[in-house]
């Protein structure tokens, strides 16, 4: 049996956040073998789920997934990070990031941002102007607190379409995407963030050339007669 050393133990606690006690036990039923005592915990319910001591660590393992939609058209990079290694290779872990992937390739209107404070202010104002110009003509003779009221639903609901996490999961509209990263939270133990994204569609930003055939056939005879 291999010796249980300060060091194993430590390194356990740093994976799962469990007691000191609690890893010394897992390590002696898993004979030093660090996986096996994690799982051990873990499988006992030790391990400690969504606590304040997890959520104020910094996420700094995690793992960056590719997706690719629509047969090779739309292609999606994203960043999501974790605690530690042991949790970014578990399949909750694994899967989750795949479903939100999946998410942003395939959600109409897609995210452009994670959350509502990436928003430059410069867009928020431009939206926030176009909202009151369109609230003042629709709804000519009302107060302006009640045009107010309509602005400010109108900017909240824009936000919500474009910010990732306040958006409804494509698989489950019953909850958002901020949800499903605390109950990953809650299971793992372990603070979970999204961190970045990137999506990219074919042709995006192109200007194709557009010819008809008549004009291309005559470009091709008048090349031939040279």
């Amino acid at each position: 049996m291999a010796q249980i050393t300060a060091a194993l133990v430590k390194e356990l606690r740093d994976r799962t956040l469990a007691g000191m006690a609690d890893c010394k036990k897992a390590l002696e039923e898993a004979g030093g073998d660090m996986e096996k005592a994690a799982e051990w915990l873990r499988k006992k319910g030790i391990t400690k789920a969504a606590s304040s001591s997890a959520q104020g660590r910094v996420a700094t393992e995690g793992a960056v997934t590719s997706y690719i939609h629509m047969g090779g058209k739309i292609g999606v990079l994203l960043e999501v990070n974790c605690q530690t290694d042991f949790v970014a290779r578990t399949d909750d872990f694994k899967n989750f990031c795949k479903d939100i992937a999946m998410h942003i390739a395939g959600r109409d209107p897609f995210p452009q941002y994670v959350t509502d404070e990436e928003i430059p202010a410069a867009l928020i104002e431009r939206e926030r102007t176009f909202q009151v110009e369109k609230a003042k003509e629709a709804g000519k003779g009302k107060p302006e607190n009640i045009i107010a009221k309509i602005v400010d639903g109108a900017v909240a609901k824009w936000k919500k379409d474009i910010c990732l996490l306040d958006q409804e999961f494509v698989k489950d509209p019953s909850k958002d995407i901020r949800t499903l990263q605390l109950e990953l939270s809650a299971k793992t133990g372990e603070k979970i963030t999204i961190r970045r994204f990137t999506r990219y569609a074919l042709g995006d930003g192109l200007q194709k050339k557009e010819q008809d055939f008549a004009q291309e056939v005559a470009a091709q005879v008048a090349s031939t007669a040279k």
